[in-house]
């Protein structure tokens, strides 16, 4: 069992919570928690950390599948990035995709997402987006990190399972998509068409901008279409996440009805 603050393991571990630059240049990343342990595959797990305390039963049988080192409860607080650990963490090794697994497929659904700031606006998205069946998504550059602690614990698992892709150019991805057929719209105060009036049967990509200036100019005209989603009151945008959701699901419910 580990007992020392000072091990070098143990360092590494806060360093990865810490650093998106260490993160990806060694290619890691941390989740916590018992569903996070219990959903993650085994063949990316790298390192597993349990506290001395740590004793739940569901968790029991993968634990005896897998190599797993036992800590203190103290070092355990150390290396955990939330104020209340379940005693449980894995150190996991990063996905890699391309912008190419995102787009091909019959009639992908995609979000494109532009310099979101809130770790846990990214992370909502892609859970929301599993639950809604996107294909992935793309984001820019200027994104949140999405192996940040805070969006792995929004994802609640979706990480291990939703393809994402930073791109350098957003342009260019929009090119690219056009040539693939993917009809792209834009979330936009300017939209004359409401949300539910557009056909998202085909292949299809949402553009959601930044949480506090929403698309750029130039981001915004890529778009083929601009949609609103009509609000009441002085409302003027909905959080990122939320529109994310409220498009991603009218999709869904549109290629249901119509499949």
């Amino acid at each position: 069992m580990i007992t020392s603050l000072s091990n070098s393991r143990v360092k590494n571990v806060a360093i990865l919570n810490r650093k998106a630059k260490e993160r990806k240049n060694q290619g890691k990343y941390v989740v916590e928690g018992v569903k996070m342990f219990l959903e993650a595959p085994e063949g990316e797990m790298e390192e597993v950390y349990v506290s001395e305390s740590f004793h739940v039963p569901s968790c029991e049988g993968k634990l005896s599948a897998v190599s797993f080192e036992r800590v203190s409860d103290e070092v355990f607080a150390k290396m955990s990035d939330t104020d209340s650990p379940q005693g449980i963490l894995c150190v996991m090794k990063r996905k890699i995709y391309e912008e190419a697994d995102i787009l091909t497929g019959e009639k992908p659904l995609i979000m494109v997402l532009e310099d979101i700031q809130d770790p846990g606006n990214l992370g909502t998205i892609l859970r929301t987006g599993e639950g809604a069946g996107i294909c992935g998504v793309l984001l820019s550059e200027g994104c949140a990190d999405i192996y940040n602690p805070k969006t792995i614990r929004s994802t609640m698992g979706s990480i291990y399972r939703v393809p994402f892709a930073y791109v350098s150019s957003l342009a260019g991805a929009a090119e690219r998509m056009k040539a693939a057929g993917i009809r792209i719209y834009a979330a936009h105060l300017k939209g004359t068409l409401e949300y539910t009036e557009a056909d998202y049967t085909g292949g299809t990509a949402f553009l959601i901008g930044n949480e506090g200036n929403g698309l750029r100019p130039e981001t915004a005209a890529l778009a083929d279409c601009y949609i609103r989603i009509p609000m009441e009151g002085r409302v003027e945008s909905l959080n990122a996440a939320m529109a994310s959701g409220i498009l991603m699901y009218e999709a869904a419910r549109q290629r249901r009805q119509f499949q």
